[in-house]
């Protein structure tokens, strides 16, 4: 039987598609585009803002279109929550969470076999067991994703995820490392370290964290690039800064989440520091990493942000020189604290400042770009694109260039030339 697979939302997301992908390979399944007639489609839904739980219905819709007999399985974040709502979708047959996705080809076994919808999730408990996934290949990247926890903690107010996920829990180092040998077996030289928490990773285990982590990665033969997709400012100390500077393969570039530059908005979040803080930070891994690039996400129109909240968060973020943003308008989603807070922002003025910081983004990357103008940087040749190779620098800077199609996935030493969009352009040196 053919089977294809869409993904909405995050790299863990991505990550864990292509677990599920191999599981299928190994059970004899083929695998086909999404686009393409298939008898089976797996759907990895998302619910983060209502634009990605609309997205994921609307894609859930879509299968009937190619196939009126195809066996429909969603699984994610939107049928942890919602999972009898999706259920009533027509052409759906299963839908998992986000816990025991090792067991879905024997829920179409089973499904195959009795003809009856099933709903395969279940309330995420607090000590809830790391779901046993993992990956030898990451076909659709060749910078491949790399969960190693899931969960999170923290309960932000506006966020839906602690719910979706539940708490923190980490993969064993030893998964984790057999993950990364098979990866860079199978030609993978960077590998991109993801979870809901990343800078959580360990927190439930017993005398092994993230910086033990990064030490045993650093010591696998074959392995070019390591870059950390994301960690919060409260999670950076010394002794990470240590190991990232003192290595040859953690790239300098940290996406660190800020969400707001106002304090007031920062505590109404229950995001865990201020903007003092983070500036000190900031400032600290300067000293230690001189030439670090950051990026970081940014959420605009909280409950209660005024015209004050956001200029006083945009000259914070240029205070900073962050390379790049990622805009969000705030997203209401119900179950959350700030779904029920007064002061719920227009619409209209939402879209507006995200503009702004768009704006500023688009300046700020383009400065960084100017003073970088003539610099060499090793870029990992990801696909071919209109006639020319592209990929990512170390500081996460994305260049195109000519080039032969064989450098696919090896890294190039390349000379940045020109600002252009979406990608700069490049010179093979």
């Amino acid at each position: 039987m053919k089977v294809a697979f869409y993904t909405l939302g995050c790299k863990v997301n991505s990550y864990e598609t292509e677990a599920v992908l191999e599981i299928f390979l190994q059970k004899g399944y083929q695998v086909v585009d999404y686009d393409e007639l298939s008898d089976i489609y797996v759907i990895n839904s998302c619910m983060v803002t209502n634009a990605g739980e609309k997205k994921s219905k609307q894609i859930i819709r879509r299968p009937l279109h190619h196939n009126k007999n195809a066996i429909t399985i969603v699984m994610g974040c939107l049928s942890q929550l919602k999972a009898q709502e999706i259920l009533e979708i027509e052409g759906v047959k299963i839908v998992l969470g986000t816990k025991n996705r090792d067991k879905i080809v024997d829920y179409l076994e089973e499904y195959l076999e009795h003809k009856q919808p099933l709903n395969k999730v279940s309330p995420l408990e607090k000590f809830e067991a790391y779901d046993p996934l993992a990956i030898i290949d990451f076909k659709t990247h060749k910078r491949a994703f790399l969960k190693i926890q899931d969960g999170c903690n923290n309960f932000c107010t506006y966020c839906i995820i602690p719910y979706t996920r539940g708490r923190i829990r980490s993969k064993s180092k030893e998964i984790i490392l057999d993950e990364v040998r098979h990866l860079v077996a199978n030609g993978h030289i960077e590998v991109v370290l993801t979870g809901i928490h990343t800078g959580g990773y360990g927190e439930d285990l017993a005398d092994y964290g993230f910086v033990e982590l990064l030490k045993d990665l650093e010591k696998i033969s074959g392995l070019k690039r390591i870059r950390i997709s994301s960690i919060e400012i409260t999670e950076i100390d010394e002794r990470i800064l240590s190991v990232i500077a003192q290595s040859k393969k953690i790239v300098h570039h940290l996406h660190v989440p800020l969400q707001s530059g106002a304090n007031e908005i920062l505590k109404l979040m229950n995001r865990k520091y201020t903007t003092e803080q983070y500036l000190s930070m900031i400032n600290q891994i300067r000293a230690f990493i001189p030439d670090v690039a950051f990026t970081t996400d940014v959420i605009v129109g909280f409950p209660g942000e005024t015209e004050a909240h956001f200029l006083e968060a945009y000259n914070f973020i240029k205070q900073v020189g962050f390379q790049e943003l990622h805009v969000f308008p705030y997203s209401r989603r119900k179950g959350t604290p700030a779904d029920k807070m007064p002061q719920q922002i227009d619409g209209l003025v939402k879209k507006a400042r995200v503009k702004q910081l768009l704006d500023l983004s688009d300046e700020l990357m383009a400065n960084h770009i100017q003073e970088n103008l003539g610099s060499l940087h090793y870029v990992i040749a990801e696909q071919a694109k209109d006639g020319m190779l592209v990929g990512h620098s170390r500081d996460y800077i994305a260049i195109k260039f000519t080039g032969d199609i064989e450098l696919i996935g090896q890294e190039v030493l390349v000379k940045l030339i020109a600002a252009e969009k979406p990608y700069n352009l490049g010179v093979i040196v």
